[in-house]
C-alpha cells in the first residue's frame, strides 16, 4: 500500500516523527508492520493518547494516520476508515495547510478502491491544488508535488487509464528532485513499464520489471506484488502463459508472506481464473473465480459485516459538515451584504479624495509648468542681454582699439612730417641742435603694430584663438590684415599704418583669401566678421 511510504513525508515538513517508541516499528517494516501489525497498532494508540495529554494535536493526528497505514495495509479497511475519520475530527481544530492536503490526498485514493472516481479525483485534485498554493507561497518544496501527481498515476492505473496516467507521471518527472521522505524512482519507472505494455512495448516493460525486482525485494518486498501482477499481465499479452502463471502465483506468495497489497489478490486470482480458460483447465479456473469473489466481498462488498459501517465514508460526518458550511455561508453572506455597504462608502469617499487630489495635483502640475516657462524665458532673456553686452562691449572696445591705432598712425605721420621739415630748414638751426633733435624723435611702425597685437589679442581672444587653430598656415602678415579687418580699416587705412602701398594691400587680401579657401563670391570681410 503506498500510504505507508507516503504520509510522513506529506506531512513531513511540519511535523516531527513520532518519538523512539514509534521509529522501530517503522524502521523494521519486516519484522513489525507486516507481521506484528497488531503490536504496531497498540503502540500508535498509546502514543496517540499520549500527545493529546500533552496537547500536541498535530503530532496526535501524525500518530493516527499512521495507525491508519497498517490497517489499510492488512486490509482492514473498516478500522482503517474508523481512525481515518477521527483524524479528521481532530483536524478540524488545527489549521494546516500540509495536513488538510494529506488528509484531501487520503480521502481521494480510499475513494478510488472502492472505484468511485468521482469523489476520488475530486479529493486528489483538492490536495494537488492546496500543495500548489503551498509551493506559490514558498510553504512548499516543488518536489512535493511529485506526491499528489503519483496519486493520480496510482488511480488512472488502477483504473486502466494508461494515457491519463502517463500524462500524471510527466508531471512526476518534471519536479522530481532528491529530497526527504520522496517517491522512489524505482515506482514511478514500475508506472512507466505499466503504461509501456498498454502501448504494446511488452519487451520495454519486460526490460524495466527484470531490472526494478533485485530493488523492490531489498527495499520494498510486500510491492513486489504489484510488480509480479503487472509483470504477469505482459507476459499473458505476448501469449507466454507458462510464465505469466509463475509471475501471478509469485505474487500472491509475496502478499501472503508480507501480509501486504491483499485487497489486491482478488484481481490476481481473477487473472489466474482468465488464465486457466484459456489453458482449458475449467476446474482451476472456477476454483480461482470463487475464491477472487470470496476475497472481494470481505474487502470491497458494502453487504459484508466488515465494510457496511464505513462504505458511504461516515455520511454522519459529512452531514454535519454541510450543515455547518450552510451556516457559514449564511453567516458569510450577511457580512459579505455589510461589507459590500461599507466597501460602497468607501469607494464614494476614495474616489472622492481621487478625483481631488487629481484636481489638485493638476493645479499644481500647471502652475509649476507656468513657473518653469517664466524662469526659462527669463533665463533665456538674460542671456540674450550678457550676449548683447559682451558684443556690444566688444565692439567698444574694437572702436576704440581702431581709434587708438589711427591716432599711432597720425602720430606717426606727423612726426615724419616734421623731421622732413626739420632737415629743410636745419639752416636757420644749429646743426647740433637739428641733430639732437631728429635723434629724439623716432618712427618706428614694428612698435606700434606689436603695441596694437597685444591689445587686439586682449579683446579679440576668442576670434585669434579660431584664427589660429582654423588656419595654422596663416603668416604674421596674414593676421595683421585679419585683425584690421576685423576692425573694420579701408584699404587706405590698413596701408597707413602698415606702411606700404594700397596696392600691395589688395595683393595681401587676394593671397589671403586663396589661403582661406574663399571662393570669388565670398566676401572677405563677412567672413572674418563671423569668425
Amino acid at each position: 500500500m503506498l500510504f505507508s511510504f507516503i504520509s510522513l513525508g506529506l506531512v513531513g515538513q511540519e511535523v516531527d516523527t513520532l518519538q523512539q517508541n514509534m521509529k522501530r516499528f517503522f524502521s523494521d517494516t519486516a519484522a513489525i508492520q507486516y507481521e506484528n501489525s497488531s503490536e504496531a497498532i497498540s503502540v500508535l494508540e498509546e502514543t496517540h493518547k499520549a500527545y493529546l495529554q500533552k496537547g500536541d494535536t498535530l503530532k496526535g493526528i501524525g500518530a493516527l494516520l499512521q495507525m491508519a497505514d497498517v490497517y489499510g495495509h492488512r486490509a482492514d479497511y473498516a478500522n482503517s476508515y474508523d481512525v481515518f475519520w477521527k483524524s479528521l475530527f481532530l483536524a478540524e481544530k488545527v489549521k494546516n495547510d500540509s495536513l488538510d492536503a494529506v488528509i484531501a490526498f487520503r480521502l481521494g485514493r480510499f475513494y478510488s478502491f472502492y472505484k468511485r472516481e468521482k469523489e476520488s479525483l475530486k479529493y486528489l485534485s483538492e490536495s494537488l491544488n492546496i500543495r500548489k498554493k503551498m509551493v506559490e507561497e514558498g510553504k512548499s518544496d516543488p518536489a512535493y508535488l511529485v506526491y499528489n501527481y503519483f496519486a493520480f498515476v496510482s488511480t488512472y492505473r488502477e483504473l486502466d487509464r494508461p494515457k491519463l496516467a502517463n500524462t500524471y507521471l510527466d508531471s512526476c518527472l518534471l519536479y522530481y528532485k532528491n529530497v526527504p521522505n520522496q517517491v522512489p524512482m524505482a515506482q514511478l519507472k514500475f508506472e512507466r513499464a505499466f503504461i509501456l505494455s498498454k502501448m504494446e512495448k511488452e519487451q520495454e516493460a519486460l526490460d524495466i520489471f527484470q531490472n526494478l525486482e533485485s530493488w523492490f525485494l531489498e527495499k520494498r518486498p510486500s510491492y513486489m506484488v504489484l510488480v509480479y501482477t503487472y509483470w504477469g499481465d505482459v507476459y499473458e499479452q505476448m501469449g507466454r502463459l507458462q510464465e505469466s502463471e509463475q509471475k501471478y502465483l509469485q505474487a500472491i506468495k509475496m502478499s501472503e508472506k508480507y501480509k501486504g497489497h491483499i485487497d489486491f489478490t482478488p484481481l490476481i486470482y481473477e487473472r489466474l481464473a482468465d488464465h486457466y480458460i484459456k489453458q482449458g483447465n475449467y476446474k482451476k479456473a472456477f476454483e480461482n473465480q470463487k475464491t477472487a469473489k470470496a476475497l472481494d466481498a470481505l474487502f470491497f462488498d458494502g453487504r459484508s459485516a466488515k465494510n457496511q459501517s464505513m462504505l458511504e465514508i461516515r455520511d454522519e460526518f459529512r452531514l454535519e459538515k454541510q450543515r455547518q458550511q450552510d451556516l457559514i455561508q449564511k453567516q458569510r453572506l450577511e457580512k459579505l451584504e455589510q461589507d459590500e455597504k461599507i466597501s460602497f462608502l468607501q469607494r464614494t469617499i476614495l474616489l472622492g479624495a481621487i478625483v481631488t487630489l487629481l484636481v489638485l495635483a493638476y493645479l499644481f502640475f500647471r502652475h509649476l509648468r507656468n513657473k518653469h516657462k517664466m524662469e526659462k524665458a527669463l533665463i533665456r532673456r538674460n542671456k540674450e542681454l550678457e550676449i548683447q553686452k559682451a558684443n556690444e562691449l566688444l565692439e567698444l572696445k574694437n572702436k576704440e582699439l581702431a581709434a587708438s591705432v589711427l591716432q599711432l598712425v597720425e602720430k606717426d605721420e606727423f612726426l615724419k612730417e616734421l623731421k622732413e621739415k626739420l632737415r629743410t630748414n636745419k639752416d636757420n638751426l644749429k646743426q647740433t641742435e637739428v641733430n639732437k633733435l631728429l635723434r629724439s624723435i623716432s618712427v618706428s611702425n614694428s612698435n606700434n603694430w606689436e603695441e596694437f597685437r597685444l591689445r587686439f589679442t586682449a579683446v579679440n581672444e576668442k576670434f585669434y584663438k579660431k584664427l589660429t587653430e582654423k588656419y595654422p598656415n596663416l603668416t604674421q602678415s596674414d593676421h595683421k590684415i585679419c585683425a584690421l579687418i576685423k576692425l573694420n580699416f579701408s584699404s587706405k587705412d590698413m596701408a597707413r599704418l602698415l606702411g606700404i602701398s594700397v596696392e600691395s594691400v589688395h595683393t595681401t587680401r587676394y593671397r589671403l583669401r586663396k589661403k582661406l579657401n574663399l571662393e570669388r563670391k565670398e566676401n572677405l570681410e563677412d567672413f572674418i566678421a563671423q569668425l
